[in-house]
């Protein structure tokens, strides 16, 4: 997806909170006419993110994904598997006595071989809890293991100022 339009409105009628909507393909975000800029700046940046990652995230059948992963690598079918914008600090999570497996919305900017991967990981754990030497065979079937692991390690690190 091209970078979306944002439409910054400012309303004296909101006294401390944003809202955005998603507006014949613009990103609107209503803001208090008071705010500081700098404030409003910040604010608004994040609310973006936020709105174009579930943008992004419906174009991605993570089910059909997973299946047709759990199938070329001879992995379980997970009985759910969804986005989560509330992992922060993983990649993804699985839930193996349910089946449910959870993978953040921060991959929505990640290649698709990286996404693959944590899903590849995830559904691993729905055979092998642990991350003990089965576990890593299962993940390793994934010819991409290595690599991607690199590309998420490099995407945790703080950026420097």
């Amino acid at each position: 997806m091209s970078e979306i339009p944002v439409e910054v409105v400012r309303s004296r009628r909101r006294k401390k909170t944003l809202s955005a909507s998603v507006v014949d393909g613009t990103v609107r975000v209503l803001v208090p006419a008071g705010m500081p800029a700098d404030e409003e700046r910040r604010l608004v940046d994040a609310l973006v993110t936020r709105v174009t990652r579930k943008m992004r995230a419906g174009e991605i059948d993570l089910s059909a994904r997973a299946l047709q992963l759990a199938a070329k690598y001879g992995l379980p079918h997970p009985e759910s598997i969804e986005w989560s914008d509330r992992q922060n600090t993983r990649w993804g999570s699985c839930t193996s006595s349910s089946g449910r497996v959870r993978i953040s919305i921060r991959l929505v900017q990640v290649p698709g071989w990286v996404l693959d991967f944590v899903i590849v990981h995830e559904l691993a754990h729905l055979e092998e809890a642990n991350h003990g030497p089965r576990f890593k065979e299962l993940v390793g079937r994934y010819e991409l293991s290595e690599r991607a692991t690199g590309y998420l390690l490099a995407l945790n690190q703080p950026t420097q100022a």
